[in-house]
């Protein structure tokens, strides 16, 4: 259980890197937004507000409870749309879309997404081995006696399950 427990612990600590690289990428993706004067300014705001925000939500490896991963999932999706929004406005702009500065952060920021969904699959995996350890017996009757709780896994964002609806 312990070995199983410490492999959710890393598993997160991989998540919480390639969200905090996410994070790190933001500033020079706004900055060099910020550089075409028409630019949507309440766009931008709410890219650096949905950060702002993400980032102080903090979860200790011990605590990792449903709840708790639900809270920091939904403030990660905050992020994460806002930027769809962001990146959905810059077509309009055909100049930005041909900034090579823009190009390789929006490159960098699509590597780190597929980064950021695997590691979350191997969280969730790691969550779904110890949660299986601690309710099986025997080893439910230890995971009782010594405290170790179920953790919680990420899921799906809220309306995922449907297709976009697509307009031409």
């Amino acid at each position: 259980m312990t070995t199983k427990e410490q492999e959710v612990s890393r598993t997160w600590a991989d998540v919480e890197s390639d969200y905090q690289r996410r994070m790190d990428l933001i500033p020079n993706l706004v900055n060099t937004v910020k550089g075409y004067a028409n630019f949507e300014k309440e766009t931008l705001i709410a890219v650096t507000q949905a950060r702002a925000s993400a980032t102080q939500v903090k979860i200790d490896p011990s605590n990792l409870t449903p709840a708790n991963i639900a809270q920091f999932q939904q403030a990660q999706d905050g992020v994460s749309s806002s930027l769809s929004r962001l990146l959905v406005t810059v077509e309009k702009y055909p100049d930005l879309k041909a900034n090579q500065n823009f190009l390789d952060l929006q490159a960098q920021l699509e590597g780190t997404e597929n980064r950021i969904s695997v590691s979350r699959k191997r969280f969730n995996e790691a969550v779904g081995a110890y949660n299986v350890a601690i309710k099986r017996f025997p080893g439910n009757l230890i995971a009782n006696l010594t405290g170790f709780a179920e953790k919680g896994y990420f899921k799906s964002a809220t309306g995922a399950e449907k297709a976009p609806e697509v307009k031409f």
